[in-house]
Protein backbone atom coordinates (compact mmCIF):
# COMPACT_ATOMS: atom_id res chain seq x y z
CA UNK A 1 0.00 0.00 0.00
CA UNK A 2 1.62 3.20 -1.15
CA UNK A 3 0.72 6.31 0.84
CA UNK A 4 2.18 9.58 -0.31
CA UNK A 5 3.52 11.79 2.48
CA UNK A 6 1.78 14.83 0.99
CA UNK A 7 -1.69 13.35 1.41
CA UNK A 8 -0.93 12.12 4.91
CA UNK A 9 0.41 15.53 5.95
CA UNK A 10 -2.61 17.35 4.54
CA UNK A 11 -5.05 14.98 6.23
CA UNK A 12 -3.20 15.31 9.52
CA UNK A 13 -3.16 19.12 9.30
CA UNK A 14 -6.92 19.16 8.67
CA UNK A 15 -7.49 16.87 11.67
CA UNK A 16 -5.42 19.14 13.94
CA UNK A 17 -7.56 22.14 12.95
CA UNK A 18 -10.66 20.30 14.20
CA UNK A 19 -9.15 20.07 17.70
CA UNK A 20 -8.89 23.81 18.30
CA UNK A 21 -11.32 24.90 21.04
CA UNK A 22 -14.14 27.28 20.28
CA UNK A 23 -13.75 30.40 22.48
CA UNK A 24 -17.51 31.12 22.52
CA UNK A 25 -18.66 29.33 25.69
CA UNK A 26 -20.52 30.36 28.83
CA UNK A 27 -18.60 31.17 32.03
CA UNK A 28 -20.10 28.33 34.11
CA UNK A 29 -19.30 25.61 31.59
CA UNK A 30 -16.44 27.35 29.84
CA UNK A 31 -13.55 27.09 32.26
CA UNK A 32 -13.68 23.33 32.95
CA UNK A 33 -14.46 22.59 29.31
CA UNK A 34 -11.58 24.69 28.02
CA UNK A 35 -9.24 23.13 30.59
CA UNK A 36 -10.32 19.63 29.52
CA UNK A 37 -9.86 20.46 25.83
CA UNK A 38 -6.43 21.97 26.45
CA UNK A 39 -5.41 18.91 28.48
CA UNK A 40 -6.64 16.67 25.66
CA UNK A 41 -4.68 18.68 23.10
CA UNK A 42 -1.55 18.61 25.28
CA UNK A 43 -1.81 14.83 25.55
CA UNK A 44 -2.12 14.49 21.78
CA UNK A 45 0.76 16.89 21.15
CA UNK A 46 3.00 15.07 23.62
CA UNK A 47 2.21 11.71 22.04
CA UNK A 48 2.88 13.15 18.59
CA UNK A 49 6.28 14.43 19.68
CA UNK A 50 7.22 11.10 21.26
CA UNK A 51 6.03 9.18 18.18
CA UNK A 52 8.12 11.41 15.91
CA UNK A 53 11.13 10.95 18.15
CA UNK A 54 10.54 7.19 18.07
CA UNK A 55 10.46 7.20 14.26
CA UNK A 56 13.75 9.06 14.22
CA UNK A 57 15.28 6.62 16.71
CA UNK A 58 15.57 9.24 19.47
CA UNK A 59 12.99 7.68 21.83
CA UNK A 60 12.76 4.17 23.23
CA UNK A 61 9.89 1.85 22.43
CA UNK A 62 8.47 1.92 25.95
CA UNK A 63 7.95 5.69 25.90
CA UNK A 64 6.27 5.48 22.49
CA UNK A 65 3.89 2.76 23.73
CA UNK A 66 3.11 4.75 26.89
CA UNK A 67 2.39 7.89 24.86
CA UNK A 68 0.11 5.99 22.51
CA UNK A 69 -1.73 4.40 25.44
CA UNK A 70 -2.27 7.85 26.98
CA UNK A 71 -3.58 9.11 23.65
CA UNK A 72 -5.92 6.15 23.31
CA UNK A 73 -7.31 6.81 26.79
CA UNK A 74 -7.80 10.51 26.02
CA UNK A 75 -9.63 9.76 22.77
CA UNK A 76 -11.85 7.15 24.44
CA UNK A 77 -12.71 9.68 27.15
CA UNK A 78 -13.54 12.34 24.56
CA UNK A 79 -15.78 9.91 22.66
CA UNK A 80 -17.58 8.93 25.87
CA UNK A 81 -18.21 12.57 26.76
CA UNK A 82 -19.46 13.27 23.25
CA UNK A 83 -21.83 10.30 23.41
CA UNK A 84 -23.25 11.46 26.73
CA UNK A 85 -23.76 15.01 25.47
CA UNK A 86 -25.58 13.69 22.40
CA UNK A 87 -27.70 11.44 24.65
CA UNK A 88 -28.63 14.39 26.86
CA UNK A 89 -29.51 16.50 23.82
CA UNK A 90 -31.72 13.75 22.44
CA UNK A 91 -33.43 13.42 25.82
CA UNK A 92 -34.16 17.16 25.82
CA UNK A 93 -35.65 16.86 22.33
CA UNK A 94 -37.99 14.10 23.55
CA UNK A 95 -39.42 16.27 26.34
CA UNK A 96 -43.00 17.40 25.79
CA UNK A 97 -43.51 21.12 25.38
Amino acid sequence: MDISSGNVGLTYANAKMALKPNPVVTEEFGRPAIHAIENFMDTLQSAENVAQAGMLGKADTLSVVQALAATELAVETAVTIRDRVVEAYQEILRMPV
